[in-house]
């Protein structure tokens, strides 16, 4: 367990009021806390994103598939939820293994 690595639901809301400030502030969170983690996207193994409109999937899914660019895509699962903490509209859950993607 010294190198899975869980992180919780992140959100964004300061990075702005629409989705793709929304989508690209979280993913940089996950960077610096992965990084904190000595770890990388590279070792992500499952993602798990939660949006509160369906209709963001194709938004959410170029700005992630862009942040990935290079890496060997996680598993991930995608859905659409009611509401999320704060008024945020994307919230992303991630794991990872430390030095799995090396």
């Amino acid at each position: 367990m010294r190198d899975h690595i869980w992180l919780s639901g992140q959100i964004a809301t300061d990075a702005g009021d629409d989705i793709e400030s929304q989508t690209r502030g979280t993913l940089a969170k996950i960077d610096g806390l992965l990084e904190t983690a000595n770890s990388s996207k590279t070792d992500l193994v499952k993602v798990t994103v939660l949006m509160t409109d369906i209709g963001f999937y194709g938004t959410i899914n170029e700005i992630y598939s862009e942040w990935l660019d290079g890496t060997t895509p996680p598993a991930r699962a995608a859905y659409e939820v009611p509401n999320l903490p704060a008024g945020a509209l994307v919230e992303i859950v991630c794991e990872a293994f430390r030095g799995s993607g090396t």
